[in-house]
């Protein structure tokens, strides 16, 4: 009977998702700010990509490259709230384990393209300010599709091995997954095999993919802030830092965010679980959350057409 039910355990079909361990009690009210997050989040990115489609002006590399951000947004963050909330409200707490895969793949995945996706923003601003008489001939319509595709092969590529190393692990200590969401390292901890080929790629990704990322972006500004200090006026270095501030903010919010949610996770052994699943939590929502309002109220052209439509509707989105 026990060779029985620990064949029957082996490999399970499904695993249960806690949600916060320790905050069972107060998850229905732990549940209204992320709903009002996400909320934001999906409210903001949309108006984003429905302001870019329909404003011709706004055609251009900057503004693209934003819309790619905020797809990625809006996948990262509803790759994780849905669960969350039915976990929260309706106490569903079993997945499958192909559902869960299907999710660590995707949050992950589209951590590395959002990263890659900064990396372009900051190209776009280095060229822009640098060499701006050659920005329209440097990157153009296919340029900028290529570097899109180029950020979203380099997630798939790096992430699927997570995928493919954590499907062959036999799963056979337990099928409860202390957190929110299928994260990487909280799914192979339940293998009972020796996991540190997962531990140490997913480390590895991590490093690599931030400190190249986090490098570029570092001599893309020196370059731009010598030029910006080279400018005879205050209000012109002013003027052309604005330029950049939407994108600082970006930068500033995703990385500062996403090292706080590594540094806690990994050497914060005394640290409460539930504080690590929060944390890891508003590293996914609050960065899909501001992104989109760092660009519509820094960017003058997004903000003006926001503002057109709204007060008139008879601005931009509705001209023949």
């Amino acid at each position: 009977m026990s060779d029985s039910n620990i064949t029957d355990f082996s490999n399970p079909s499904t695993f249960l998702l806690l949600g916060i361990p320790g905050l069972e009690a107060a998850h229905v009210w732990i549940s209204i700010p992320f709903c009002t997050m996400y909320t934001i989040a999906v409210l903001g990115n949309f108006i984003i990509l429905f302001i870019v489609k329909m404003e011709q002006s706004l055609h251009g590399p900057m503004f693209y490259f934003l819309c790619m951000l905020a797809i990625t947004d809006l996948v990262l963050c509803t790759s994780i709230l849905p669960k969350m909330l039915a976990i929260f409200w309706f106490n569903s707490r079993e997945i499958n384990i192909s559902a869960c895969l299907t999710q660590l793949y995707f949050i992950h995945c589209f951590i590395v393209m959002e990263s890659g996706i900064l990396v372009a923003m900051a190209f776009d601003r280095y060229v822009a300010i640098c060499d701006p008489l050659r920005h329209s001939t440097i990157l153009t319509n296919p340029v900028v599709t290529k570097i899109g595709l180029a950020a979203g092969l380099r997630g798939g590529m790096l992430v699927l091995p997570y995928v493919l190393l954590a499907r062959q692990w036999p799963y056979c200590r337990t099928n409860i997954i202390p957190h929110t969401h299928c994260e990487h390292m909280a799914v192979v901890k339940l293998a009972c095999a020796d996991i540190r080929v997962s531990s140490y790629y997913g480390l590895s990704v991590a490093i690599l993919v931030i400190s190249m990322d986090v490098l570029f972006i570092i001599v893309s500004y020196i370059q731009i802030l010598r030029v910006i200090f080279s400018l005879p006026t205050k209000d012109a270095r002013l003027k052309t830092f604005g330029t950049c501030s939407s994108h600082l903010c970006t930068i500033l919010v995703f990385y500062i965010s996403a090292l706080f949610s590594s540094l806690t996770y990994r050497f914060g052994h005394n640290v409460p679980l539930h504080f690590h699943v929060l944390i890891a939590n508003v590293y996914f929502l609050v960065p899909s959350m501001l992104n989109p309002i760092f660009y519509g109220v820094r960017t003058k052209q997004i903000w003006d057409s926001l503002l057109l439509w709204f007060f008139t509707h008879k601005g931009p989105f509705f001209i023949d």
